[in-house]
């Protein structure tokens, strides 16, 4: 056996373990779910959100980083930070809400997740969403995929306190409380460093989902110990495996 086998053998083990004693697993959203901008795409998102600033005369609001970002939640955060609990913040929250909704439409189920989802339950974990989308889009998707019964009512998402977004570790905290589990005893799947600082914070442990090596990067580089390119093998550990009780 090479050196290369028995260091996936180890890896394998060990992600085994992961998964199978978490009582309770902390999904984010976008990524590990869905692509949810796989055709209604974030970057027009952006730029509508920047547009409609800019008809309220608030173009000065943001820097021109801000202006040309492609992340639809960079805009929202940047007015939340200057007009924290306004009515402006409100308004530009539903908006980005309303284009989600549009996304959640057409999202792209993520490979195996519509599985692995379904068996974690039947095997007996208890599965929450914690994610910085609106939770009444991660409900219309998951309704979508008849999926909605695997997590309800435990989805935490977005609000108008916008300084409880990831990495904040809130929506974690709340979703740990509303189910009586200690961190240790539960598991957050995620794909952005902002998800494990915040699983880090909680002292929730963290396994990284990212589909490609571009992905991958920035979770290794942030410390993610755990981080597989695919959720199959997250399957096939859990139904080969002993069960989640």
């Amino acid at each position: 056996m090479t050196s290369d086998t028995t260091s996936d053998a180890s890896e394998i083990e060990k992600i085994r373990v992961l998964i199978t004693s978490a009582r309770v697993v902390l999904w984010d959203f976008d990524g590990p779910i869905c692509r949810l901008f796989a055709t209604h795409k974030a970057e027009l998102i952006a730029a509508d959100l920047v547009a409609w600033l800019e008809r309220q005369g608030l173009h000065g609001l943001l820097t021109p980083a801000e202006r040309d970002t492609l992340d639809p939640q960079v805009v929202l955060r940047a007015v939340g930070r200057r007009r924290p609990g306004s009515d402006l913040v409100t308004g530009l929250e539903e908006r980005l809400t309303q284009e989600e909704l549009r996304a959640a439409a057409s999202a792209l189920p993520t490979a195996w997740a519509d599985p692995l989802i379904r068996t974690w339950t039947a095997v007996g974990a208890r599965l929450a969403v914690t994610t910085n989308n609106s939770p009444r889009v991660v409900r219309s998707y998951l309704e979508s995929r008849g999926l909605t019964a695997c997590f309800a009512p435990h989805l935490y998402g977005r609000t108008e306190h916008l300084d409880h977004l990831k990495p904040d570790p809130h929506c974690l905290l709340r979703a740990l409380g509303a189910l009586g589990t200690a961190p240790d005893a539960a598991l957050m799947i995620g794909d952005t460093p902002s998800d494990l600082a915040a699983a880090r914070d909680a002292g929730v442990p963290f396994l990284g989902y990212a589909r490609n090596a571009a992905k991958e990067r920035p979770l290794r580089a942030a410390g993610a110990e755990h981080v597989v390119r695919s959720l199959e093998p997250l399957l096939r550990l859990l139904r080969g495996g002993p069960g989640v009780g």
